[in-house]
């Protein structure tokens, strides 16, 4: 819930909303489960089964010592503790006893279950070749999602289910659960997405891959009950328009070269006519430039807001104004959220040391003395804006002759303390005057220049 939240995903109807069909309350619930079990079984298409764990691992372990895998279908069910070898008051007697019991559906013998799939098209089975699969069981009295979701998604009027393609094995049980309780006017249409791959193509995607490879999987951090975390795309600064963008693209195109699209425009484009049938590889590299594309596209306005938490986690007590400035002079080179503190941190902190590669290359030499002489024409400047300052350091240096890289970078090192950051007139009016000077005293008198 909190993740389709997070994802702008307003949910109309459905668990915690309300409306006519919101969820009944858990023991109702399993009543209803039970309710629905006990009518397949009386109009026989269903059983009680008796089987223990044991009992049933024993004839596994006897099917691989023959060379054949143990299915529970048709050619065992009536050489098995079930109903259909028991006699009523054997059943009867069981259940009263407490013997531990499951409902399995009696799959029919010979049926060509014929189903329609909107992104597969049309599928048919042979009933023979399935096995009787559990529906529910008394241990925990609960049912098996095969029993629990024809349930659920027929007494909530469900329209359409769409689930990942893992489920389409599981079609034509849920076709023939339909037919069983005589709801196939009423029976949803189906959907099985492709899976999403690894980004090697190979295999499903999984947690491990991402925990492997150092890219989330799930939107928001998790936790498992056992204490196993995972980070998520929002903590790895992810906006949620991306990653919603990126998921809807896997998977599905909408037949053009248009690749951002907002969620209204992914709502009106989107049909599950043009989603594949095959497998989509997720790229991480993919995923990021997506969320590159909402960074670029941000107001400063906007990116002040998704900043300042993490300046005030920085210790950084700034405007709103000057944070959006920040971050929209640096947004272009910023791929996630959590890019900004990098690429902007300079902006807020003077470097009391300095990138070892930088100060090898350019505090040397004559570096030192013209840093000083750029001191003074910084200091003369009384319209700091970048415009002037830019002219009038420009024309210093022409008149003195000086390499245009050598005054740059130098000065750079003593603004920044790396080789990075943004055109040095962006750094200068945003820090202002009195801030450049001191940064440049701080280099000059800490700081001694290499022979």
């Amino acid at each position: 819930m909190d993740s389709l939240r997070w994802c702008g995903i307003e949910i109309d109807e459905g668990v915690g909303v309300g409306g006519p069909h919101a969820p009944y309350r858990q023991s109702e619930r399993r009543d209803i489960y039970l309710k629905y079990a006990l009518q397949l079984v009386e109009s026989g298409w269903a059983y009680y089964a008796f089987d223990t764990a044991e009992e049933l691992n024993a004839l596994r372990a006897e099917g691989e010592k023959e060379g054949h895998i143990f299915a529970y279908d048709h050619t065992v069910r009536e050489k098995l503790a079930t109903s259909l070898r028991l006699s009523p008051e054997e059943v009867r007697e069981r259940i009263d006893r407490g013997d531990q019991w499951v409902i399995r559906f009696k799959m029919p013998v010979g049926r060509i279950v014929k189903m329609d799939d909107l992104i597969r098209g049309h599928v048919e089975v042979d009933s023979s070749t399935l096995d009787d699969k559990v529906l529910y069981k008394s241990a925990d009295a609960l049912p098996t999602y095969h029993l629990a979701n024809i349930v659920d998604d027929h007494l909530m009027e469900i329209s359409h289910v769409i689930r990942g393609e893992e489920w389409l094995p599981s079609l034509p049980l849920h076709y023939l659960l339909y037919e069983a309780f005589g709801w196939q006017d009423t029976q949803p249409r189906f959907a099985h997405l492709p899976l999403l791959l690894k980004p090697t193509g190979g295999g499903k995607l999984s947690k491990r891959d991402g925990d492997k490879m150092g890219f989330p999987v799930f939107p928001l951090f998790w936790q498992s009950p056992a204490g196993d975390t995972a980070h998520g795309y929002r903590e790895d600064g992810y906006f949620p328009e991306a990653f919603i963008n990126m998921l809807a693209l896997l998977g599905w195109n909408p037949g053009t070269e248009q690749e951002i699209f907002s969620m209204q425009e992914l709502i009106d484009s989107f049909s599950l006519e043009r989603v594949s049938k095959a497998g989509a590889r997720f790229q991480p590299d993919k995923a990021k430039w997506f969320n590159a594309q909402y960074m670029h596209h941000k107001t400063d306005a906007e990116l002040a807001e998704i900043y300042q938490p993490i300046l005030k986690a920085h210790g950084i007590e700034v405007s709103d104004e000057l944070a959006g400035k920040a971050a929209g002079i640096m947004k272009e080179r910023a791929q996630l959220i959590t890019d900004l503190w990098d690429l902007t941190s300079f902006f807020f902190i003077a470097p009391t040391e300095y990138e070892a590669k930088q100060q090898k290359k350019y505090w040397k030499g004559d570096n030192p003395r013209i840093l000083r002489e750029v001191r003074e024409v910084l200091a003369s400047i009384d319209d700091f804006s970048l415009e002037n300052t830019e002219r009038i350091v420009h024309a210093w240096i022409e008149e003195k002759g000086y390499g245009m890289g050598q005054v740059m970078n130098t000065l750079r090192l003593a603004l920044v303390g790396a080789g990075k950051g943004p055109g040095m007139y962006d750094i200068t009016a945003f820090i202002g005057k009195e801030e450049c000077l001191r940064r440049i005293d701080y280099l000059l008198e800490h700081v001694t220049p290499a022979e």
